[in-house]
């Protein structure tokens, strides 16, 4: 039986690309996108246990993001924003980055309206959602599907 012949070329990139496979893979392992669980504790840490509501909140997201490194993201909240009645917190969330949470954006009475704008970067397809404190402890929540179709981080 004759033994197949490699060449000391061969070998080196066959080494080469062994090492380069266990590297990444050691350095991306830590990376692990977030899941149901992720995320209900992430919203957990922000907001507590409290039981949210839907309604109030506003979401402008676009259906489809061609570039998932800035996906543009709108939000408003229904509030009279006075001292008695206004919105604290808006957090925003992103179901399966590799961290879900994106954004908490804080209010006060002086700031007249809950509203803001950004763009966040998304890993791929997944929800974006929102949770909304209010002065008084009340949580609210909504959320939408935006689906990536390129880039990001995970594409």
């Amino acid at each position: 039986m004759m033994k197949p012949e490699i060449s000391r070329r061969s070998a080196l990139e066959l080494i080469g690309g062994g090492v380069v496979t266990a590297l990444l893979a050691g350095t991306f392992a830590d990376v692990a996108k977030a899941d149901a669980k992720m995320l209900a504790e992430a919203i957990k840490k922000a907001v507590g246990d409290g039981a949210m509501k839907e309604g109030k909140i506003t979401l402008d997201l676009p259906e489809i993001a061609e570039n998932g490194n800035t996906v543009p993201v709108g939000f408003s909240v229904e509030s009279p924003m006075t001292e008695a009645d206004y919105v604290k917190t808006v957090h925003l969330f992103a179901e399966k980055n590799p961290a879900a949470d994106v954004a908490s954006i804080h209010f006060t009475p002086a700031s007249g309206v809950a509203k803001a704008a950004l763009r966040i970067r998304m890993a791929g397809t997944q929800n974006v959602v929102a949770v909304a404190e209010m002065s008084d402890g009340t949580l609210y929540t909504a959320k939408k599907l935006v689906k990536v179709t390129i880039g990001g981080c995970g594409g």
